[in-house]
């Protein structure tokens, strides 16, 4: 019966959540004949329940650490509920056999043999621990019987840890009268007399007499024990603790034994198990959190950015991650307040639904800025510390480059920040150094492959890219695959024809191709043009070259838009770095680099949790520019926000620069690649942009704003909101609905604000709303947070700009007068022979990635509002294969910032005695 019940609830589970299955752990020390009986039953009922069973056997000689670290490996492995410990442990090395046993989680401690759940059971706490199998198989036997155990008079005979003391305490709960006997007992036999309930658990054959039972008593006999019998093969035969010949004359209902105890015994292992994995489901259901939030205690005036952030005491991010529902061995640590998040979260929750995802845009920006990642911070606080939905927040990382430049931090600002933001602004968990190291591998690959190819014969080169290797050569994975890409498919290397070898050995790159630069995390403007190879030992082999920052690198590319390990590592060996002498393009794989890159970024590539002031979680991965990549956080962090929060969870993303850039790439790249659909757009408007799109005085960054924009002028508002017009009707181009957050500032009249709502809803947003987050928290975003609840309701029609198979010119000309207002494009001289190469390479089917200036909707950054008619110039293109994008440059711009005459690090400092980090991000 009870295994039927089982078997009925393990299948009501796996229907309910698809893919899990409760899970019992067994380990084993040694080899004893009784033992692997036990266990083999206990794997055969378990696999009739349909219980996931896993035998883990140690050999006879395993040390205490040995078992110790087996241990502490089950009790942190989420797919086992329960496990138990074989006892007695068979192994010629002293272990103390109560220290294994309380080393077993009390979560996972189905056998009840703990003294944390021993503790529980003795002080009644029976809905909050696990019981030793034996003596709750025995209470089960008990309650079939129909008799009432409370006001019963009940004798336990024995007092092990295992039976006789659990089974007083079980019994005692269940309001018996309990009496313990034991070898010391002098009046065993009138105290047998007086039980009408009796459980014996002595050890001794038979000991217990029929004549002692009183008349109706129930009687459970949890001995085994052997006598001689001459009539057995054997020699002897199983008897219990109790005379059952005698006794069952007396009792009412008696166990026998073989057969009795026994089965249930096994039987309430599995309900164990199965319990275990029922609290677990409930503990760690997919979307259910249970979140504590940070209380924001508000000044006025707000205080600086990182006064706020170092006032706030963050949660310790492994309470985070618990939070959200992350197991700890899908959590590494870095330190109290970040961690890394394993990719095979997605594997566990990959029959989960979605959540809803939201982008974070915005109109056309001062060089300020205008509060998208502030507006990001401020709606996930509002939606989760405030509303209690399931929400996170996917956010890129920050480049030390404009961090110590012109730009500062980019953690949020006042009350709606990612703390602490002086780790979010710094090294974080060093993704940005690892893409530096692999970016500059492949840079040092490229020059280095030019250098030996000039300087020796195709034999000895042949020699040393495929070495002798004690009398063998073999060829390596990623020679293979170039040999298979020249069309040779042949593996001796002894095979190779003097042609072959000279195909395989010399890649012959045109230096004057060569796309692919050094990166450095610093703006440094002395690093945009160099000469290499000016060392005597490059022979005379110099070229110029240059430096790019880390974060425009493909690599950066790649890690955001890459789904997983395997893809990234396919991404890697795509990327074109430049063409050989006869066209062709040379990759990183022929370079042999690919296994490198993925090696160096086998970290990088899991996102990093953080938190908002508010308590609410943050994956803070992966920074591409949002000029010639596409400006989006990972697809991963996405991917796997979405599943943590739940069918009716959110998670807000944020899109680089304006609507007609990060969001088109957004749309466009991102969504292609990841498949993903997004549910609402929220476009960020400030009154000091709209000013400056109505014609109001240039906004420069380090000079106080012009009075235009620190006093009423509902004109220049009026005016502006031509760009705000367009930038709606760009996102409802693509069938998502559109709210418009209007980011309030101190120096807003309330009339201009209200201009502005109303101007968002009669372009066609689906609502418009003042938000005050950055003063107020998420309290200042509730309205936003409504609305974005609402239009998460409304239906989502998301279509793409264009078909990738349309050709490169009709993609770019798409994007430019759809998007940017164009009457149509010119495609410079360089730009037309790019399309040429990159359509006769194959990549023409590529996305485009638009790399144009942000401060316009043009390509001329002076033009403000929503210019058209114009025609967009198309100075080049250039590939980033890898990544999967081609990226067209209109007009000219730096992949190396310089620093100004006063960058932020002038503000920045290190307190010598408290270690903390002083001045502005």
């Amino acid at each position: 019966q009870v295994r039927d019940r089982l078997k009925q609830q393990v299948i009501e589970m796996t229907e309910k959540f698809p893919g899990f299955r409760p899970g019992l752990a067994i380990l084993q020390v040694g080899n004893r004949d009784d033992s692997n009986l036990y266990i083999n039953m206990k794997l055969k009922a378990a696999a009739e329940i349909g219980i996931s069973a896993n035998h883990i056997k140690l050999p006879n000689t395993a040390t205490e650490a040995d078992v110790l670290k087996c241990i502490a490996s089950l009790n942190s492995d989420p797919a086992v509920h329960g496990f138990i410990v074989q006892l007695p442990l068979d192994s010629n090395k002293p272990i103390n056999t109560e220290k294994i046993t309380n080393a077993v989680a009390p979560e996972k401690d189905v056998d009840g043999l703990s003294s944390i759940n021993a503790g529980k059971l003795s002080r009644g706490d029976l809905g909050d621990c696990f019981i030793p199998c034996t003596p709750k198989g025995c209470m089960e036997l008990i309650r079939q019987t129909g008799v009432q155990v409370a006001g019963k008079r009940a004798v336990v005979i024995g007092r092990s840890k295992i039976v006789g003391a659990p089974m007083h305490d079980l019994l005692l709960w269940n309001n018996a009268t309990v009496t313990t006997c034991h070898s010391k007992t002098s009046t065993l036999a009138e105290e047998v007399g007086k039980a009408d309930i009796l459980v014996v658990a002595a050890g001794r054959a038979e000991m217990v007499k029929g004549e002692w039972i009183k008349p109706g008593a129930i009687v459970i006999d949890c001995g085994i024990n052997h006598v001689p019998d001459s009539t057995k093969a054997s020699g002897k035969r199983v008897v219990g603790d109790v005379a059952y010949s005698s006794a069952k004359e007396k009792a009412s209902f008696i166990t026998p034994v073989p057969g009795g105890v026994g089965p249930m015994t096994v039987a309430m292992l599995m309900q164990s198990t199965v319990e275990s994995a029922q609290r677990f489901l409930e503990k760690f259901q997919p979307g259910k959190w249970t979140i504590q939030y940070n209380q924001l205690t508000l000044k006025m005036p707000v205080p600086s950015d990182i006064e706020i952030s170092q006032s706030c005491m963050p949660k310790p991010i492994d309470q985070v991650a618990k939070e959200v529902g992350l197991f700890p061995d899908e959590v590494e640590l870095y330190g109290q307040t970040k961690a890394k998040v394993q990719l095979s979260v997605l594997k566990r929750l990959q029959n989960q639904p979605d959540g809803k995802y939201v982008v974070v845009t915005g109109i056309t920006p001062t060089p300020l800025g205008e509060g998208k990642s502030t507006t990001t911070v401020g709606l996930v606080q509002a939606l989760g510390a405030h509303l209690h939905q399931n929400v996170f927040a996917c956010v890129r990382q920050p480049s030390q480059g404009p961090t110590f430049g012109i730009k500062g931090g980019a953690a949020g600002g006042g009350y709606c920040q990612v703390v602490p933001m002086e780790e979010f602004n710094l090294h974080l968990t060093g993704d940005i150094h690892a893409i530096t190291a692999a970016n500059n591998l492949v840079a040092a690959a490229i020059d280095a492959r030019m250098f030996h190819e000039l300087t020796q014969s195709d034999q000895a080169l042949y020699n040393r890219l495929v070495p002798s290797v004690n009398g063998v050569r073999k060829f390596s994975d990623i020679q293979i695959r170039r040999l298979q890409k020249l069309g040779i498919n042949k593996t001796d290397p002894m095979a190779l024809t003097k042609e072959e070898v000279n195909a395989f050995v010399r890649l012959d790159i045109d230096p004057g191709t060569i796309t692919w630069q050094r990166v450095l995390d610093t703006n440094d403007r002395f690093l945009r043009k160099i000469t290499i190879g000016q060392s005597v030992t490059e022979k005379g082999f110099s070229r110029t070259a240059q430096f790019d920052i880390t974060v425009s690198s493909e690599i950066m590319a790649v890690l955001a838009l890459a789904d997983g390990l395997e893809d990234m590592k396919k991404r890697f060996g795509r990327m074109v770095v430049a063409c050989s002498k006869k066209g062709q393009p040379v990759t990183a794989d022929d370079l042999g680099v690919t296994g490198a890159l993925a090696v160096l970024m086998k970290d990088a590539i899991k996102p990093n949790l953080m938190q908002t002031l508010e308590g609410t979680p943050v994956f803070v991965h992966a920074g591409p520019f949002a000029n010639i990549a596409h400006g989006n956080s990972s697809v991963l962090a996405d991917k796997i926000a979405l599943k943590l929060v739940g069918k009716d969870g959110f998670v807000v993303t944020e899109a680089g620069f304006g609507a007609d850039i990060g969001m088109e790439k957004f749309f466009n790249i991102k969504c292609r690649y990841s498949g993903l659909r997004p549910h609402v757009v929220v476009l960020v408007a400030t009154v000091r942009a709209l000013k400056m799109h109505g014609g109001g005085p240039a906004v420069t960054a380090g000079v106080p704003l012009p009075k235009e924009y620190t006093e009423e002028n509902l004109q220049l508002v009026a005016k502006g909101c031509s760009n705000l017009n367009k930038q709606i009707q760009n996102a409802r181009m693509f069938g998502v609905p559109v709210v418009v957050a209007v980011n309030a500032f101190k120096t807003d009249t309330k009339a201009e604000l209200a201009l502005v709502v109303q101007h968002a809803k009669e372009a066609g947003a689906f609502d418009a709303v003042e938000s005050t987050h950055w003063a107020e928290g998420g309290k200042g975003a509730l309205a936003l947070a409504r609305a974005v609840q609402r239009a998460s309701q409304a239906p989502s029609n998301f279509r793409f700009l264009y078909n990738v198979e349309l050709p490169v010119v009709d993609k770019i000309r798409l994007i430019a007068q759809q998007v940017y207002g164009a009457k149509d494009i010119e495609l410079l001289p360089e730009a037309q022979e790019k399309v040429a190469v990159y359509t006769k390479q194959g990549f023409g089917n590529l996305p485009i990635c638009m790399a144009k200036t942000h401060l316009s909707l043009s390509h001329d950054p002076e033009q403000k509002g929503a210019p058209t008619g114009f025609v967009l110039p198309i100075r080049d293109i250039r590939a980033s294969v890898g990544a999967g994008f081609l990226y067209p440059l209109v007009g000219t711009m730096s992949t190396m910032p310089g620093l100004p005459t006063r960058p932020c690090f002038y503000d920045i400092d290190l307190d010598p005695v408290s270690g903390e980090v002083n001045g502005l991000f």
